[in-house]
């Protein structure tokens, strides 16, 4: 076996299937279904606007506690990642959502936002460790060729969570068409959903025993310290490539707010509103298709691959914020407006509900795209979590900012016009950083193992952790 900067040894070719349990392939589906389960189900709560609420205050603010802890360990999390292993962060992550979803099922009863509040800043910081295993993990596996076709799979079985999660409300408050917050079973089914994912967690290999179908490992280091962690996270703050991706990271969850609260909360009936998220959700799931096609396979060259996909989705973009901009000049936060339903609503629910369903799609267009070109900046899941982390840290930080914004009234048109610019703000510098960072001839600077294995034996669960 080949040892950590041999420069001779060349790894083997490993001939057996792609679906063992130890490929990048499984190991990416099992990260997509924990996320299904937990953040899949959580979007789809969110998405319903106040968090299935009349009132959309206690999952503002809910919403702005969690985002503020997210930011901080969305930071952290890929050096904890890296100490403590994938599962036991994995698992303390994902028990947080089922503790965000029963805070509501409190609230549907007792109307006491403390808990919301308090549930959603331990969110925070599970979600920070979630997020930063996974961006490691889905980003560091896959081959350096195919991440585009990787991120897309990931996202798709994510997303489907979504879409599930948008059938749950949709089908439990069919008939309550007067209501206005969804009913106890709504809130029950998500978490039930939410505790198989945390439970799936179990499943994730450690990334030192995960081999790509070339022999190549996903990462040589066995462990790692406090000291070496903090040291390396310290430097992200001083690294061009991040601060290069500053923008976009804070685009990039900035407008959920606008487009939950906003349009599907504001524009349409309770049922709609789940029957739009499965929309919503599933637009996401062709979004990342479509963006991971041209990522992997459009242009020989990945340098061109990336350019062009970042000019796609530029274009999409600005097409996209324009029709949204054509709608929400038809009305206002203060409008006393009639609630859209599928139903009932006729021609009237089609253009909103187009433009609803084209946010999903720009939205998972746009996180895929930034994933990209993440994943192209190294190969090894060491680094890649704490870039995922840093990516996610300043996305929650300006997802915290976002939720408080709608707390305060700040006009609908206002908030339009900010997510727009950030966004389009975003697309140049990304542009400028695969021009000076992405290569060409698919190396990567920093973090690839070379190291030559055998085909892998069966591994004994029992071993993840040690260090």
């Amino acid at each position: 076996m080949g040892y950590k900067g041999d420069e001779e040894a060349a790894p083997e070719v490993i001939k057996s299937s792609p679906f063992r349990y130890n490929s990048p392939l499984v190991q990416v589906g099992l990260i997509g279904l924990v996320c299904f389960c937990c953040p899949g189900m959580f979007n789809a709560l969110s998405g319903m606007g106040g968090g299935g609420q009349v009132d959309p205050t206690a999952a503002n603010n809910a919403n702005t506690a969690l985002y503020t802890t997210f930011a901080v360990f969305g930071i952290l999390g890929g050096g904890i990642y890296n100490i403590l292993g994938p599962r036991l962060t994995l698992f303390a992550g994902c028990s947080t959502y089922v503790l965000y979803a029963g805070s509501f099922l409190y609230y549907n009863h007792y109307h006491h936002q403390v808990f919301a509040i308090v549930a959603g800043a331990f969110l925070g910081v599970g979600a920070g460790l979630l997020w930063a295993g996974q961006g490691a993990i889905m980003t560091a596996y896959p081959p350096v060729d195919r991440k585009g076709t990787y991120i897309s799979m990931f996202w798709s079985i994510f997303n489907m969570g979504g879409v599930i999660g948008g059938l749950i409300p949709f089908i439990l408050n069919y008939h309550r068409t007067e209501a206005t917050s969804v009913n106890d079973g709504t809130y029950i089914g998500f978490m039930i959903f939410m505790t198989i994912g945390t439970l799936l967690t179990l499943a994730i290999l450690h990334p030192r025993y995960v081999i790509r179908d070339d022999g190549t490992k996903c990462t040589n280091i066995k462990y790692s310290s406090v000291l070496v962690e903090s040291v390396a996270i310290g430097k992200l703050f001083l690294n061009w490539k991040m601060l290069l991706l500053v923008p976009a990271a804070w685009a990039s969850n900035f407008f959920y707010s606008y487009q939950f609260n906003n349009v599907n909360g504001v524009l349409f009936s309770l049922r709609t509103r789940g029957l739009n998220n499965v929309f919503y959700w599933g637009a996401q799931m062709i979004g990342s298709v479509m963006i991971g096609y041209i990522m992997d396979f459009s242009f020989k060259s990945r340098r061109t691959r990336g350019l062009v996909g970042i000019g796609v989705v530029g274009v999409l973009g600005t097409a996209i914020w324009g029709g949204g901009l054509a709608n929400q000049l038809g009305y206002a936060r203060d409008d006393d407006l009639v609630k859209l339903d599928f139903k009932k609503s006729g021609s009237d629910f089609a253009g909103p509900f187009v433009l609803y369903f084209s946010y999903g799609l720009l939205d998972a267009m746009f996180q895929s795209m930034v994933y990209w070109v993440i994943g192209a900046l190294a190969n090894d899941s060491e680094v890649l979590s704490r870039y995922n982390g840093f990516y996610k840290g300043v996305q929650s930080a300006g997802g915290a900012v976002a939720w408080q914004v709608d707390t305060r009234k700040v006009p609908f048109l206002s908030q339009l016009i900010v997510n727009w610019t950030l966004t389009t703000i975003s697309y140049p510098l990304l542009a400028l950083l695969v021009v000076l960072a992405v290569k060409d001839d698919n190396s990567v600077e920093e973090g690839t193992s070379k190291e030559a294995v055998l085909p892998p034996a069966p591994l004994p669960v029992s071993t993840e952790e040690t260090k």
